[in-house]
């Protein structure tokens, strides 16, 4: 009967017939021994392994330990307090000036690590005094010459003042009006008078009269004047232009010459164009259609739109502004309607 062999013993047959055939060139023979010295060091490589994996699982359970309690490393609390830190004031210089006496007052037990810091301290305040001896000779130089200078220009100023007086005595002389006030002062107080008494509006209205060429930009009655007005959801409460009655698709001139700055259909003016000179700018709004176009010239009564319903109203008109400087202006202050 054939003895069993074990499953060992077929491993160890089959590698040694293994390493037989790969050294066979050599004429090497390796013994049983061998190979089963080879296959322990394989297993021990295989333990190797398994350490080599169980560490780093530890080592990725730490990390995802550690990352776990961020929220403490990076808390409130922790946060605050090295905000205080931070914030400290630390005065330097009396720190410093606190160790240079305690080394002072110890210097038999430091040796010559106390006798150099009292060197060091006595030469730092040697240099202070220097220095601030070398400020004051400036600043006393300064000075000096500040003074030579005050006096010679003192000196000028008195000569011109002399100059001025006996001028100004001539001309007080003649241009002396009634009252002993000069002509020219009387007029200037006169002027200043009369434009005090006027608003913003309207000095901006004759400021546009006198430098402007105006035109009704429709011939229609208003509707709705500049200014406070009753209030409802669509009306708004300070009218800043004034409403003109006309039906959908009357003619709208330019009221001046200008430049088209603005051709838009957005926000409650709907259909609207603006046209711009100088620092006077016109609106025209709640229009149906647009005839010009974003940075074309236009010219005093050329037509410039057909008007409409659009944009927040509650009936078809034209809406005209006027504005200098972005100061809205009474139109009806400039313009004449019949």
């Amino acid at each position: 009967m054939e003895k069993t062999i074990s499953p060992e013993e077929r491993i160890r047959r089959a590698e040694e017939i293994y390493y037989r055939r790969k050294l066979r060139n050599n004429d090497i023979r390796m013994s049983s021994s061998h190979v089963t010295e080879r296959r322990e060091n394989r297993q021990f490589s295989l333990y190797k392994k398994m350490i080599l994996q169980i560490l780093i699982c530890i080592l990725i359970y730490l990390i995802f330990s550690m990352i776990k309690e961020a929220n403490y490393l990076f808390s409130e609390d922790l946060l605050n307090k090295t905000k205080e830190i931070l914030s400290t004031d630390m005065n330097f210089a009396s720190i410093s000036q606190q160790v240079e006496n305690f080394f002072k007052q110890n210097q038999d037990k430091f040796g010559f690590l106390g006798n150099w810091w009292s060197d060091e301290a006595n030469n730092s305040e040697n240099q202070e005094t220097e220095d601030k001896q070398n400020v004051n000779e400036n600043k006393e130089e300064i000075n000096n010459n500040q003074t030579e200078t005050n006096d010679s220009q003192e000196q000028e100023n008195i000569e011109t003042q002399d100059n001025k007086q006996s001028e100004e005595n001539n001309q007080t002389n003649e241009t002396t009006g009634i009252g002993g006030a000069s002509n020219n002062e009387a007029t200037v107080e006169t002027v200043a008078e009369e434009s005090s008494k006027k608003t913003q509006m309207q000095i901006d209205a004759e400021y546009i009269k006198k430098n402007f060429s105006m035109v009704l930009p429709a011939k229609a009655k208003i509707t709705s004047k500049y200014g406070k007005r009753e209030p409802t959801e669509i009306v708004s409460e300070n009218h800043q232009g004034i409403d003109i009655g006309v039906v959908v698709g009357t003619k709208i001139v330019s009221a001046m010459d200008g430049k088209v700055t603005l051709v838009s259909k957005q926000g409650d003016y709907g259909t609207h164009v603006k046209i711009e000179n100088k620092d006077v700018i016109t609106i025209y709004a709640h229009c149906s259609k647009i005839l010009v176009k974003e940075g074309e010239s236009v010219k005093k009564g050329q037509k410039i739109a057909l008007s409409g319903n659009t944009g927040n109203t509650t009936g078809p008109h034209l809406h005209f502004e006027i504005r200098r400087n972005n100061r809205t202006i009474d139109p009806e202050l400039i313009l004449k309607w019949t």
